[in-house]
């Protein structure tokens, strides 16, 4: 099945270490969805990244081809987020629409923001699979939490 990850699953090394089968398949656009720090996560202790439906907005992400028993696994790391299907298309043909599974939570009040890590594990996978230089820009200007 294919995954389309826009937080931190964008890091290879991350994705690799957590789903030891998965397959890179694209780099791929979600239309009419907005990219937000809106999900406290309980396992990070800090904001995560969730995405919304939002006419006009786009989110660009990765797209895994991922094992039922990787799924699993990613179950685990996605505490609080439900799967959901959505459409995407690939970076290089974006006339083919492709179905995928997406990690997609309610929304929160009151997120506290991400910690550096975290943040840098998204820009990381970002800046490998070079997405958009606009939509890298926008990673680059997330808030982090000062932890000093």
């Amino acid at each position: 099945m294919y995954y389309f990850a826009y937080g931190s699953n964008m890091d290879w090394s991350q994705m690799q270490r957590r789903c030891l089968t998965s397959q890179f398949v694209c780099v791929a656009r979600l239309p009419d969805y907005r990219f937000a720090i809106a999900r406290h996560s309980r396992l990070r202790n800090c904001g995560t990244a969730n995405i919304f439906q939002e006419t006009g907005c786009e989110v660009w992400g990765i797209v895994y081809d991922v094992s039922d028993r990787d799924f699993l696994t990613l179950d685990g790391f996605e505490d609080g987020y439900r799967r959901e299907k959505v459409i995407v298309y690939d970076r290089n043909d974006g006339h083919h629409p492709m179905e995928v599974l997406a990690y997609i939570a309610a929304r929160e009040d009151g997120v506290p923001l991400p910690n550096p890590e975290y943040k840098r594990l998204i820009l990381a996978g970002a800046r490998h699979w070079r997405l958009p230089p606009d939509y890298c820009a926008m990673l680059e200007r997330i808030e982090v939490a000062n932890l000093y």
